[in-house]
């Protein structure tokens, strides 16, 4: 596993050559970031096409934007704020050109490694919280999907998007209190 004040200490000094016109630095934070800010993306999306889409488009606003980060946080933060608001503006934007369902938001179990039986009911598990997730509103997705499936801290998640650990806080828990009372309706 790799040390993060290594890779912070790696970003900065990339992000620094980057802002002086080197592509090829940018490039290496690309490499580096391209497979989190994806997966974060299908997270909030939960369609890997329009993920794909955001991821894109955020390293290219991360790219456009690079003269304007001051390094107040981490640069992988900072790209990653970047994701959610791509993320929210393409799912308004793909809600209003039509109704979509949304696909798989990833196994929660190996399918192979259960029997038969459970493997249906993880199915069925999966459905649910996918019904449940698409109900809720974007910002109480957002804060779900960062904390129980991408594992964030509420610090992480304030600094993200820009709040206090205390809104974080109380904003999850609405969300968690949301999102229960969607599963025992999709029972």
């Amino acid at each position: 596993m790799a040390d993060p004040q290594v890779e912070q200490n790696e970003d900065r000094r990339l992000v620094a050559a980057a802002r002086s016109g080197d592509t090829a630095a940018f490039e290496e934070l690309v490499r580096s970031h391209q497979h989190e800010v994806y997966g974060l993306a299908i997270r909030l999306t939960g369609n890997r096409e329009l993920a794909a889409d955001v991821a894109q488009e955020a390293l290219v606003r991360a790219w456009k934007a690079l003269p304007n980060f001051r390094g107040d946080s981490a640069f992988s933060t900072w790209l990653y704020r970047i994701t959610v608001n791509v993320a929210w503006t393409r799912k308004r934007q793909a809600a209003r050109r039509s109704a979509r369902s949304l696909d798989e938001i990833g196994d929660i179990v190996e399918a192979d490694s259960i029997g038969p039986e459970q493997a249906g009911e993880a199915a069925d598990l999966r459905g649910r919280i996918r019904r449940a997730l698409d109900q809720l509103p974007a910002g109480q997705r957002t804060l779900v999907v960062l904390k129980d499936v991408e594992g964030w801290t509420h610090g992480e998640i304030a600094d993200t998007l820009g709040i206090s650990v205390s809104a974080a806080k109380v904003r999850l828990h609405r969300a968690h209190m949301k999102l229960r009372t969607l599963l025992k309706e999709h029972r």
